[in-house]
C-alpha cells in the first residue's frame, strides 16, 4: 500500500480514532470502578496494556501518512511505544514475579519516556515561540520557574530522603523521577503563561495530555513516599487517558487545521505570572522561618528576579510594542501620527508628500484562501515595501491592508517615481501556500503643504486621491480639488451598491447563442445589469470595476449563480431545455469553496450538472497556469462545462489548451471586425477553429453583428455564434417571447417531467 493510500484510509473517517480511544478509556474507567479493590485479570492486565498499545498504534498509523520531517510527532509516538513496552513488562514480568522489585527494567523505559516528551514539546516550543516578544518569553519563563519552585518544594525533600538509604540505584531513579516531573510541569506552565502563543485544538490535546499524565505521576510520587493516601484507580486512568489524548494530538497533527481555529493558550495575560511570582515569594518567605532546599531558594530568587527586575525593559518593549504592528513589525498608525509632526515640521520649505497604498482585491485573497495567508501577503508586502525606500522615509501599516508611506523630501514629480517603483516591487509574483498569487497596490498621492496642512488633512486629501486610483484602474493619483466631489460619488454609489446586491437589484439578461448548424438555440449567455432605483438600467462597465474594487465579487458571483439556476430551473419546469453561461472573474475562482458551492446550488434545484457553463478569460489562464489548470479540474469534477471567453486576446497557445479541462473556446470580437475586408483576417479565424476542433473544443464566435459575419462563420464551421445581429442580451421573458417569434418549434412527444432531458423543448429559428 502506498503512502497515499495509507494517508486516505487513514482520513477515511475523522473521528474513529477519538471514538476508539474514547471508549476504550471509558470501558477501562468502569471496569475500574466495578472491581473495587478486587484483583482482575482482565482489568488489571489486558485492559490496562490496551490502554497503552492502542495510543502507540494510533501514533505510528498517523505517522506513516506524512514525511520524515515531523520530528515532534517522531519523539511523541516512540515515547509512547517505550512506555507501553514498559508497562507491558511491569503487568506481566515484574507483577507477576511477586514482590515487585526496584528499580527495575521499566524504570529505564518511564524515564525516557519523560526524555522523549520533553524532546517533543522542546521542538514544538521553538518552533512556536519564534518571532515574540522578549515580554513574552521573559513571562514563559516567570511561569516556568515559579512553577519548579513549588514542585521543588513539595517533592525535592521525598527525592532526598530516597537518596540516603543504602539503595543508590532506587534513590538516584527517584530523583531522576521527580526532576523530570519538574520540568515536564515547569514547560507545560511556562507555555501556559504565554501571552502570544496561538495554539489550535491540536495543541490542547497535547497539553491536557500530558498535564493529566504529568499530575497523576506527581500524584503517585507523592503517594508511594506516604505523603499522600490514595487509590491506585484513578491514577491508572488519569494515565490512561493522558496517553490517549497525546495520541490523539499525534494523530490531529496529520490533519490541516485552519487558522481560523486557532486560540491562545493562555487565559489571561497577568495570571500566570501573578501566581509564579507570589508562589516565589512565599517560598523565599517560608525559607526564613523553617528549612527548605537550596535549590528551592534559588528558583524562588530567580524567579522574583525575572518578575521585578527588568521592570524599566519590560516599560521601554511596551512603549515600543505600542508603537509597532503586530504583523509586520513596521511602524504603526500611532507611531505615525507622533513622528508626523516633527518631520512635518523640518519639511515647511522644502515640501514632502504623503502616498497612502491599498492592496488590490485583497478581501478576496481572505476570503477565498484563509487570514493566514492573507496574513503572510501582508508581511511579504511589508519587505518589499522597505526595500524600496530610502533611509529618510517612514512607512507605516495604517491596519488591514492599508500601508502609508511619508517621503523625507519630495515633490509631485518625484512622489509619483516612487509610487512607480513601489507598485512595480509589488506587481511581481508572492508565492504563498504553493499557490502563485498575481497583487498590486492603488496609491493615492497628497503633497504638504499645499494639499494638508497637518497629517489628518493629507490623510483625507490621499484617501480621496486613492480610490481615484482604484476606479480608474491607473495605479496612481495625485491629489486633485476635483477629486472631493468624485470621492462623494463614489461613496454612494458603493453604499447603493451593497443595497443592490442584497435586495435582488442586480438582474441578469440573457443573450442567446445560435448553434450554426442546425438554426437551434440551446444556450443562452447570462449577463448581468444593474436595475438602478434613480439613475435606470446599469451596464456591467458602470459598476463591476467598483465591486472588484470593493471585494463584493464572491458575493455577486453567488448571487448571480442563483439567479441563473433559478431561471434554469423555471425553464426546465417548462420543458424549456437551455444551458446557461455565467462569467466568472478570476477572483471568483481562488474561492476554495466555489466547486462544492456550485454543486450544492445544482443538486438543491434538481438540475444536471450541463445545464451550466463557466466562462473564464484567457488572460486568467496566461496569468498562473497551475493554478488555472488545478481550479478548473475541481470545478470540471462537478459536472459543469467550462468556457474560455476572450480567446485570442491573451496570446495563449493551444498546446496549454489540450492540457486544460475545458470545453468550448469563444472566439473575441475583436478577429471578427476585420475577418470581411482582409483574407489573412480570414484565414487567422478559419484556421482557428480547425485547431480548436482538433482538441475537440467547440468554438463560439461572440459579437457577431453582420449578416455576412454570421455566413463566413458558418463556413468555416464555428459551432455557436452570439452577437447583437442575432440578438441583444434581454430579460428572461422576453427571451421567450423572441423565440417565439422567430417560429420556435416544441418537440413535446413526452410532456411528463419526471422524464429524461431528451424529450425536452428545442427551440430553433
Amino acid at each position: 500500500m502506498t503512502k497515499s493510500a495509507l494517508a486516505a484510509a487513514f482520513r477515511w473517517h475523522a473521528s474513529w480514532p477519538a471514538w476508539l480511544l474514547g471508549s476504550l478509556v471509558a470501558a477501562y474507567t468502569v471496569g475500574l470502578i466495578l472491581k473495587g479493590d478486587a484483583d482482575s485479570e482482565l482489568f488489571d492486565n489486558v485492559f490496562a496494556t490496551l490502554t497503552r498499545w492502542v495510543p502507540a498504534i494510533v501514533c505510528w498509523l498517523a505517522l506513516l501518512t506524512v514525511d520524515g520531517r515531523r520530528g515532534e510527532m517522531f519523539l511523541a509516538t516512540a515515547g509512547i511505544t517505550v512506555n507501553a513496552v514498559a508497562d507491558s513488562y511491569f503487568y506481566f514480568v515484574v507483577h507477576n514475579s511477586g514482590v515487585p522489585p526496584f528499580p527495575s527494567p521499566s524504570d529505564a523505559g518511564y524515564l525516557v519516556f519523560y526524555t522523549l516528551m520533553l524532546g517533543a514539546l522542546g521542538v514544538l516550543v521553538h518552533r512556536q515561540l519564534q518571532g515574540l516578544s522578549r515580554t513574552v518569553l521573559l513571562d514563559c519563563a516567570v511561569g516556568a520557574s515559579g512553577t519548579a519552585t513549588i514542585l521543588v518544594v513539595i517533592l525535592g525533600p521525598l527525592a532526598e530522603s530516597a537518596t540516603k538509604g543504602p539503595e543508590t540505584l532506587g534513590g538516584t531513579i527517584v530523583t531522576a523521577y521527580a526532576v523530570l516531573d519538574i520540568l515536564l510541569a515547569a514547560t507545560l506552565a511556562g507555555l501556559a503563561t504565554s501571552r502570544g502563543l496561538f495554539v489550535g485544538r491540536r495543541w490542547m490535546l497535547l497539553v491536557a495530555g500530558l498535564a493529566v499524565f504529568t499530575g497523576a505521576d506527581i500524584v503517585y510520587f507523592l503517594t508511594d513516599s506516604g505523603a499522600l493516601s490514595l487509590p491506585r484507580a484513578p491514577l491508572e486512568i488519569c494515565w490512561a487517558g493522558g496517553l490517549a489524548l497525546i495520541a490523539l494530538w499525534v494523530y490531529a497533527s496529520v490533519r490541516p487545521e485552519g487558522s481560523r481555529s486557532r486560540t491562545p493558550l493562555a487565559g489571561s495575560a497577568l495570571l500566570m505570572p501573578g501566581l509564579a511570582t507570589a508562589a516565589g515569594l512565599a517560598v523565599l518567605i517560608l525559607g526564613t522561618r523553617t528549612h527548605v532546599s537550596t535549590l528551592a531558594v534559588v528558583l524562588a530568587a530567580l524567579t522574583m528576579t525575572l518578575a521585578t527586575v527588568p521592570l524599566a525593559f519590560r516599560q521601554r518593549v511596551l512603549r515600543h510594542q505600542a508603537r509597532t504592528d503586530e504583523l509586520t513589525g513596521l511602524p504603526n498608525r500611532r507611531a505615525l501620527y507622533s513622528e508626523s509632526t516633527v518631520r512635518l515640521a523640518a519639511a515647511t520649505r522644502s515640501g514632502t508628500a504623503l502616498l497612502l497604498m491599498d492592496l488590490d482585491r485583497f478581501k478576496e485573497v481572505n476570503d477565498s484562501l484563509g487570514h493566514d495567508v492573507g496574513d503572510r501577503l501582508l508581511i511579504q508586502v511589508g519587505l518589499r515595501l522597505t526595500r524600496q525606500l530610502g533611509p529618510g522615509d517612514l512607512l507605516a501599516r495604517l491596519g488591514g491592508d492599508e500601508f502609508a508611506v511619508l517621503l523625507a523630501k519630495a515633490d509631485a514629480q518625484d512622489a509619483i517615481v516612487t509610487a512607480n517603483v513601489l507598485r512595480a516591487a509589488i506587481a511581481e509574483i508572492f508565492m504563498l501556500e504553493g499557490i502563485a498569487l498575481h497583487t498590486n497596490m492603488s496609491i493615492g498621492i497628497a503633497c504638504y503643504p499645499d494639499q494638508g496642512a497637518d497629517l489628518n488633512g493629507l490623510l483625507r486629501k490621499a484617501d480621496m486621491a486613492m480610490y481615484k486610483a482604484k476606479s480608474s484602474r491607473a495605479g496612481y493619483h495625485v491629489y486633485t480639488s476635483a477629486d472631493d466631489s468624485d470621492f462623494g460619488t463614489r461613496l454612494r454609489t458603493l453604499h447603493e451598491l451593497r443595497v443592490a446586491i442584497k435586495t435582488d437589484q442586480l438582474v441578469l439578461h440573457y443573450q442567446p447563442k445560435l448553434e450554426l448548424k442546425t438554426g437551434e438555440v440551446r444556450s443562452v449567455e447570462a449577463l448581468v445589469r444593474w436595475n438602478h432605483p434613480c439613475r435606470g438600467l446599469l451596464q456591467p462597465v458602470d459598476f463591476l470595476p467598483l465591486v472588484e474594487e470593493a471585494g463584493l465579487m464572491h458575493e455577486m458571483t453567488h448571487v448571480l449563480l442563483a439567479q441563473a439556476l433559478d431561471q434554469a430551473a423555471v425553464w426546465m419546469l417548462r420543458r424549456i431545455r437551455l444551458s446557461i453561461s455565467v462569467n466568472l472573474s478570476p477572483s471568483s475562482l481562488l474561492d476554495a469553496a466555489l466547486p462544492e458551492r456550485i454543486a450544492a446550488m445544482l443538486e438543491a434545484r434538481g438540475l444536471p450538472a450541463s445545464v451550466l457553463i463557466l466562462e473564464i478569460t484567457e488572460e486568467y489562464l496566461m496569468q498562473d497556469y497551475d493554478l488555472a489548470r488545478a481550479s478548473l479540474t475541481r470545478l470540471r469534477a462537478t459536472g459543469v462545462r467550462i468556457s474560455v471567453d476572450d480567446f485570442g486576446t491573451g496570446y495563449s497557445s493551444l498546446a496549454y489548451l489540450r492540457d486544460l479541462p475545458i470545453d468550448e473556446l469563444k472566439l473575441d470580437r475583436s478577429f471578427l471586425t476585420p475577418m470581411q475586408d482582409d483574407p489573412r483576417a480570414a484565414a487567422l479565424v478559419a484556421s482557428t477553429i480547425d485547431l480548436a476542433h482538433s482538441l475537440d473544443l467547440r468554438m463560439v464566435a461572440e459579437g457577431v453583428e453582420t449578416a455576412d459575419a454570421l455566413t463566413e462563420l458558418s463556413l468555416y464551421g464555428c459551432d455557436q455564434a452570439q452577437g447583437y445581429f442575432i440578438s441583444r442580451p434581454v430579460p428572461a421573458g422576453e427571451l421567450v417571447t423572441w423565440l417565439a417569434d422567430r417560429g420556435a418549434s416544441f418537440r413535446t412527444e413526452d410532456t411528463d417531467d419526471t422524464e429524461d432531458t431528451e424529450d425536452d423543448i428545442r427551440v430553433s429559428i
